[in-house]
């Protein structure tokens, strides 16, 4: 449904951090760069964008990354808290979502609530 998403950050470089180690599990990389601004996603198709702004809202947004595996909702959950993501819920079956709703939630550096979720 959505082509890609921006998210306002007041430190640029801590967000980039966080998500180019929490995103690396699923196989994003930062796909663009330039001054106040990242793009991350597939290889040359940036889909989450960063932009630095010191008025930026905390923990205004959720979003939910699509993984493949419970192995993927696991790594993101890992490396995102090894980069400074605090955790907003552990990688595990919520089946009050669905019956194979696996996902796992973290807080990156503005308070965000970013998810892995994988349906398997």
């Amino acid at each position: 449904m959505f082509d890609h998403i921006g998210l306002k950050v007041k430190n640029l470089d801590a967000s980039m951090q966080f998500y180019q180690a929490a995103l690396e599990n699923l196989g994003y990389v930062l796909a663009a760069q330039g001054d106040g601004y990242a793009g991350f996603g597939p290889p040359e198709q940036p889909a989450l964008w960063l932009y630095a702004a010191a008025d930026a809202p905390a923990g205004s947004t959720h979003v939910a990354f699509g993984a493949a595996d419970h192995k993927q909702v696991k790594g993101f959950h890992a490396a995102g808290l090894a980069a400074g993501g605090r955790d907003n819920g552990k990688p595990d079956l919520r089946t009050e979502y669905s019956p194979t709703y696996y996902g796992a939630f973290l807080i990156d550096p503005d308070g965000n609530n970013v998810e892995a979720v994988c349906y398997g």
